[in-house]
């Protein structure tokens, strides 16, 4: 790793947890860190005027109706191009390819709406009402290929009310999300930068 880690962020709409991310970066809240792009695959997607008001490069890759694994290749490539070494999906809407993951083995990020392995997919915070539990929350994890099922960095939870909607519960866990996804990248950033010094230890003693 070089000194300042280099993110890249994908995203497909708002880009609300994007902009909280970013943000916590520039602030030094996620220490020795900047984010380099934002890519979408949505040209309409709102988060890319965010990520140009603060004064991040966008990228639109669309997938125009190419397979996933051809769409992926060209996003690898982008990134590899800005050499990313952490990728965070912040509202991307697309399920990687392996190769993909494969190219960014253990350095790709996703924050979920819920207390993972809970309520894993699309409408996590409907399943959650629907199931009538009392805690959600919301987990950043480690993304392979499964679903929602990669190793888990952090989670913070946060309490159903009898009289939640859809709308006022995923409002409150996305306040968490903002704090939460952060943190994690921290955690990730600081374990990256450990390894990459042991292994540099072990090259000079060798």
């Amino acid at each position: 790793m070089i000194e300042r880690a280099r993110i890249g962020i994908l995203i497909s709409g708002r880009g609300s947890n994007m902009a909280a991310l970013a943000d916590a970066v520039r602030e030094g809240r996620v220490p020795n860190a900047e984010v380099v792009v934002v890519l979408s695959d949505q040209p309409t997607a709102a988060g890319l005027s965010k990520a140009k008001e603060r004064g991040i490069e966008t990228l639109v890759i669309e997938r125009r109706g190419r397979g996933r694994a051809e769409h992926d290749r060209e996003i690898v490539a982008a990134l590899s191009e800005r050499h990313v070494e952490l990728v965070c999906l912040a509202g991307y809407m697309r399920v990687l390819s392996p190769e993909f993951i494969g190219s960014f083995r253990g350095r790709i990020l996703n924050i979920h709406p819920s207390l993972l392995p809970s309520f894993p997919g699309l409408d996590a915070q409907k399943q959650a009402l629907e199931h009538g539990v009392k805690w959600t929350g919301c987990t950043v994890h480690v993304v392979d290929e499964t679903l929602d099922g990669g190793p888990i960095i952090a989670q913070r939870a946060v309490r159903v009310s009898d009289d939640d909607t859809v709308e006022s519960l995923s409002g409150r866990i996305l306040e968490q999300e903002h704090e939460l996804y952060a943190e994690a990248v921290s955690l990730v950033l600081a374990s990256l930068l450990a390894e990459s010094l042991t292994a540099k230890r072990s090259d000079s003693e060798s």
